[in-house]
This record gives structure tokens, C-alpha cells and sequence, in this order.
């Protein structure tokens, strides 16, 4: 016999509002239970001059630390400096608002190398995430250029 009550539905494609809306009671649950409000999007885009969007930086601010969700230059821009652009502007303006550290999330055969020599240290390592690799949570305090 089937479960009564609400049923679960798996969507892999959900609606902009259904996904805003459970974003929306993690946010408030967060709020409630820390008092931390002040959460700031952070979205940088590297564009060509034409308006061509060639790579980007997505986050968030929120409790005193800049949360890297992605960093994404196109392939044919790599190794130019673009995503250290990326990474200053970002460090910057979490710094500007107060944060004192930044954490992100990589794979092994993503740029672990890259965060490393930016001054952020693995401080977990999930192994065979995927099989054959592993997932890294980084993290860096942040502190102002003269420091």
C-alpha cells in the first residue's frame, strides 16, 4: 500500500518559482536560527567587447565568508589570467563587506592547482567523487592586499 499524504516528485527540469521557493525557506530557516541576514549575490561575467560571455564567477556573501559556487572561463581564454581576474574581483568585494574568509568546492581533475596557489587549502577530501577522482572543500582567509 502506497504512502498517504504528500507525494515526492522527481523533476529535472522544476519551475524558476518552485526552486526560488525552497531557496527561499533554507534562507529563512538559516536566518532564524544564526540572525545573519545580510546575504549578497555575487555574479561577475567576463565579456568580449561584442557582449560575448566568455567566463563567470558565481556566489554568494553571507555570514562572513565568500561562497564560490562556480568559476568558469571558455577554453580558449584559459591560462591568461582571466579566472585570477575573477578571483581578485571577488576577494575584493567580499572584503568590502566585511568578509574574513572564502570556501569553494573543486574536483581532481578540475583546478585544484590553481585554488592552491591562490592561498586556498583543502580541508576535506570526499575520494572516488566521481570513481577515480575525488571532491575537495577549500577554504582561505581573506585579508586586505596590505595585510
Amino acid at each position: 500500500m502506497p504512502p498517504s499524504g504528500p507525494r515526492i516528485h522527481l523533476e529535472s527540469a522544476p519551475s524558476d518559482a518552485e526552486r526560488l521557493l525552497v531557496i527561499a525557506n533554507i534562507d529563512n530557516h538559516n536566518i532564524a536560527a544564526t540572525g545573519l541576514s545580510a546575504f549578497y549575490p555575487i555574479n561577475l561575467f567576463l565579456r568580449s567587447d561584442e557582449g560575448e560571455t566568455l567566463g563567470g564567477l558565481l556566489g554568494y556573501l553571507w555570514g562572513g565568508w565568500l561562497q564560490i559556487q562556480y568559476l568558469w572561463v571558455a577554453e580558449a581564454l584559459r591560462h591568461q589570467g582571466h579566472a585570477t581576474r575573477l578571483m581578485d574581483r571577488a576577494e575584493a568585494h567580499a572584503l568590502t563587506r566585511g568578509c574574513t574568509g572564502a570556501t569553494l568546492e573543486t574536483h581532481s581533475f578540475q583546478a585544484l592547482p590553481f585554488y592552491e596557489r591562490r592561498g586556498y587549502e583543502a580541508f576535506a577530501e570526499l575520494p572516488d567523487y566521481p570513481p577515480g577522482h575525488s571532491k575537495f572543500y577549500l577554504r582561505k582567509p581573506l585579508r586586505a592586499k596590505d595585510d
